[in-house]
């Protein structure tokens, strides 16, 4: 069983920037088949996708954060990263990386990730 953990939450002023870090305990990746994503929570809120990358290593983000995030992977250490920049209020959350195997696509929905790490808080301040 794949272990994820995350780590590099952070309170920040808004317009500041942060990158949280997902490390897992075993090599996986798009070669693999695997899709690899952030997700996100704020409470009283359900869990929104912030950003994925697919089997074919292409990289989806949410419209929220277009242009602000940028996902990425260091194949050699097991890391997933997540750049977050011009970082705003409505941004914090409890984020959450997450892997998972697409049955039919090269992309994941929701419900296809099914490896959790436990979260890390991001929390902006206006």
């Amino acid at each position: 069983q794949v272990h994820l953990v995350e780590s590099g939450g952070d309170s920040v002023q808004a317009g500041g920037f942060l990158r949280v870090s997902c490390a897992a305990s075993e090599y996986i990746s798009p070669s693999r088949g695997y899709c690899m994503g952030w997700f996100r929570q704020a409470p009283g809120k359900e869990r929104e996708e912030v950003a994925q990358i697919d089997l074919n290593g292409g990289k989806i983000y949410a419209d929220a954060v277009k242009g602000r995030f940028t996902i990425s992977q260091d194949n050699a250490k097991n890391i997933m990263y997540l750049q977050m920049n011009s970082l705003k209020p409505e941004d914090t959350a409890m984020y959450y990386c997450a892997a998972g195997v697409p049955p039919f696509y090269t992309s994941c929905s929701t419900s296809d990730f099914d490896v959790w790490g436990q979260g890390t808080q991001v929390t902006v301040s206006s």
